[in-house]
């Protein structure tokens, strides 16, 4: 795992590089600037930049002066940069005024829009191919608005590709909340580490393709900052997925339970039935109603069925609790009373491993604390769910994931999975953990019951919070290999595909 780091933690961890291991402020803005600049010339111009016209609009502060490296360095690349200050150039930073300087006495063409016609601005972007965003980076923590707010509007109207330095300007570094108006970026390179605003569906609506910077600081001394969120990498699914002995079988791989399905919700627990033993569960057996388990009887091979009988349902239950590992309740479940009747059984009386999710989190909407029963609970809420359970907007969820993750942790004392494009996974213990991955074809019907049956066979073999988190990142990385392997696609995948994917992909 790598650490994605918040505004505060960045300002400490550049401090501590510059005071305490004696790296110069502008060796840091050098570093940044040059890598930038490199990610820029890939990205945005296929590996050459020669002749390419790039107007970078640069704030007065340090983002400001990674733009100015960043141009010089395109210079040298053979392209044609042009800066535009935005801001009084006496308030800027020194390593700012330092790299201005540098740029001009190459010959570099710097305008002033301060006291200037507007047209300075818009007459660079027009004939730009490329703009860059050094506005503000991560140091911004109020809306851009005023004449700001007029040159954003410009950057985003303009023709030309988009790239922003650290984080888009506008987009707020420890949320991804937007703040007013907001850079909407092709590509971003940022800084050091990941950042925590990059790492959320605003974040990676706005900042396109992310890129990490080396600053010449060796990313291990990140431990100066005090705990951070970590980003889950595909070598720590080789970590969690261990081979199997040769003498396992179906019983020693795990016997999920799938407590889910009425009628119209019949395809719900079938598709986490398929998650779960394409994940490497051993057994799994789907218990319903019994009209719905006649139903699901049709439709299955693999998978066993158990009725829940409306009149017995502590006593149909018990029997089909014995000798399971872990239980998925909630995907069709249902809201009715029947409904409710088992989910409030189940969490009075299951001591194992459970993932709780879809209708099940529903009917405990504003009551989170009846969670903390169950020892080994992992919640699922897509936003609206955690919402509910909170009591809150799903607005309010997503203005702050990261706060809402772990509100819901506290509230429940369970492992926490909050899906959406990066999905954080949050633990009782703190650990905070959110995927790299934003895929959109992911965005399917069923997707999350595929994600609830990988993470019950995960949890087969893993503690909740491990299990969560490589669940997770398996869901994840089948959607990214369906999407390559169609092409970049992002729309069309079925729920069903990515359980099927699982079987392609390869960690060790």
């Amino acid at each position: 795992m790598k650490p994605v780091l918040s505004r505060a933690q960045m300002r400490a961890f550049d401090a501590h590089a510059i005071g305490q291991w004696g790296v110069p402020s502008l060796v840091l803005m050098e570093n940044a600037g040059r890598g930038a600049a490199g990610v820029l010339v890939r990205e945005m111009c296929a590996g050459d930049a020669t002749g390419t016209t790039v107007t970078i609009v640069c704030g007065i502060g340090n983002n400001g002066g990674d733009g100015l490296v960043v141009a010089r360095r395109l210079a040298v690349f053979g392209a044609k940069p042009t800066v535009v200050v935005v801001g009084d150039l006496e308030r800027a930073s020194p390593d700012a005024r330092t790299n201005l300087e540098a740029f001009r006495r190459i010959g570099g063409e710097v305008f002033e829009l301060a006291g200037a016609p507007f047209s300075v601005l818009t007459n660079a972007l027009d004939t730009a191919d490329v703009v860059v965003d050094a506005l503000f980076g991560t140091g911004l923590d109020r809306a851009i608005e005023g004449e700001l707010a007029t040159v954003v509007a410009a950057m985003n109207a303009s023709r030309a590709k988009r790239f922003a330095l650290d984080v888009p300007s506008g987009l707020d570094s420890d949320t991804g909340a937007p703040l007013g108006i907001v850079v909407n970026a092709m590509c971003t390179a940022t800084f050091g580490f990941p950042k925590l605003g990059l790492m959320t569906p605003s974040g990676a609506l706005r900042a396109g393709r992310v890129h990490v910077v080396d600053i010449g600081v060796p990313a291990s001394l990140a431990s100066h900052v005090g705990n951070s969120v970590q980003a889950m990498e595909t070598g720590d699914v080789a970590r969690w997925m261990t081979a199997r002995s040769p003498g396992a079988y179906k019983g020693s791989a795990g016997h999920v339970l799938v407590l889910g399905g009425s009628p119209g919700k019949l395809g719900a627990p079938q598709l986490v039935a398929r998650g779960a033993l394409r994940a490497g569960a051993g057994l799994v057996t789907i218990a319903t109603g019994p009209v719905a388990a006649a139903s699901i009887e049709t439709r299955v091979l693999e998978v066993m069925t158990a009725r829940i009988d409306p009149a017995s349902v502590v006593e149909s239950l018990d029997e089909v609790l014995k000798q399971k590992q872990v239980v998925v309740m909630g995907p069709g479940l249902g809201l009715d009373d029947d409904a409710r009747a088992v989910v409030a059984h189940v969490l009075s009386v299951w001591s194992g491993p459970m993932v709780v999710d879809a209708d099940a989190l529903t009917l405990n909407a504003g009551k989170p604390s009846g969670f903390r029963q169950v020892t080994k609970a992992i919640l699922t809420p897509h936003p609206g769910e955690a919402g509910r359970l909170l009591g809150r907007t799903t607005a309010e969820v997503e203005a702050d994931r990261y706060r809402a993750a772990r509100d819901l942790v506290g509230a429940t004392g369970a492992v926490v999975v909050l899906k959406g494009a990066h999905t954080i996974v949050a633990s009782p213990d703190s650990r905070v953990v959110v995927s790299p991955v934003s895929c959109p074809a992911l965005a399917t019907a069923g997707s999350g019951d595929v994600l609830s049956g990988i993470v019950a066979a995960m949890a087969c073999s893993l503690p909740p919070f491990e299990a969560a988190c490589a669940g997770v990142m398996l869901h994840a990385l089948a959607g990214e290999a369906w999407s390559n392997a169609h092409a970049n696609a992002d729309r069309g995948m079925l729920a069903s595909e990515i359980a099927e994917t699982l079987s392609a992909l390869r960690f060790r």
